[in-house]
């Protein structure tokens, strides 16, 4: 009875919390919060909270079990973890990654005409540069 009362009142507090969330537009937020509030209540209303207390209160095979599974879990996480860091180690041995820009990303682009001759082509002088913005600048007026 008083774990029922405790589960209870989490699921009370956790929806108080989920409606002060979504008070604040963290509409989100407040569904996840009362998403976990409500899980203490239906483990209440489906009778797990009994089932857990009275099957496992002193049961030692039980207790025993859990310790197994706790320590498949630890097993498979640490595996999981060991993949990871040589995946990683073999990506940085292995090969480097391509760089993100192409090493001739920072020469300038001189269009078409990129041969030998294009520098001397650019040398013109500076009146026909702008002959175009000057003539953009008369017809407004400036």
């Amino acid at each position: 009875m008083l774990a029922e009362t405790v589960c209870s009142a989490v699921a009370a507090a956790g929806l108080g919390i989920a409606a002060i969330t979504a008070w604040r537009r963290k509409f989100l937020t407040a569904t996840r919060i009362a998403a976990y509030a409500l899980v203490p209540l239906g483990l209440v209303m489906t009778g797990a909270i009994d089932w857990l207390f009275e099957a496992l209160s002193f049961n030692v095979t039980v207790w025993a079990g859990f310790g197994v599974l706790g320590l498949a879990w630890l097993l498979f996480m640490n595996t999981r973890a060991v993949e990871r860091r040589r995946s990683g180690r073999k990506a940085a041995a292995g090969g480097e990654a391509p760089p993100a820009v192409a090493p001739t990303a920072s020469a300038p682009s001189l269009g078409a005409g990129a041969g030998p001759g294009a520098g001397a082509r650019r040398s013109a002088p500076a009146d026909e540069d702008f002959s175009d913005i000057e003539a953009i600048l008369k017809k407004h007026g400036i």
